[in-house]
């Protein structure tokens, strides 16, 4: 028999998270530097949680504020390389951040949520399956770029919400 494949691997399951105002406080316009991104309570345990139940953490996130000239991929870069050194400290690896740097007044975007390609791009990457995958969102946007990617569960909470209410959520395994 020939060894297996990429696309001969089971698939695992993820929760792919929107960054702004699920992992970290969403100020209501944007963060624009490391001194501005707070990382919500709760945040880290949870994120541990999904992790030791065998899901792959994915933060899949708009950054239009780089097309707007407020910041630059390199703040982003600041910002994502704090997130995944303080998550992975906590037991909780991250496994990839996807962001697109685009926003509708400069042009459209098939990344942009709720353009699903950032998931798909996800998906492929990282051999998830869409049916074992949970996307988590403070907007609506969020939980569509989702749902055209086929990944069946969406759960949309108020921004700088606590995602510890759903840490015990029968997620069921990732793996």
């Amino acid at each position: 028999m020939p060894p297996a494949t990429p696309s001969h691997r089971a698939r695992r399951g993820a929760v792919l998270l929107d960054r702004d105002g699920v992992l970290n406080h969403d100020p209501g316009d944007y963060t624009t530097c490391l001194a501005e991104f707070h990382i919500l309570p709760g945040v880290l345990d949870t994120l541990k949680a999904w992790h030791d139940a065998g899901f792959k953490l994915i933060v899949i996130t708009n950054q239009g504020g780089i097309a707007k000239g407020r910041y630059t991929h390199a703040d982003v870069a600041v910002i994502h390389a704090h997130l995944r050194e303080v998550a992975s400290a906590h037991g909780a690896p991250i496994a990839d951040i996807l962001y697109s740097p685009h926003h509708p007044d400069f042009g459209q975007s098939l990344s942009r949520k709720p353009g699903s390609l950032l998931v798909e791009r996800a998906l492929a990457r990282h051999n998830l399956d869409p049916k074992k995958c949970w996307m988590f969102g403070d907007k609506a946007r969020d939980i569509d770029c989702a749902w055209g990617a086929g990944v069946s569960h969406g759960i949309l909470i108020e921004p700088n919400a606590p995602i510890s209410n759903w840490q015990s959520l029968p997620l069921g395994k990732g793996a």
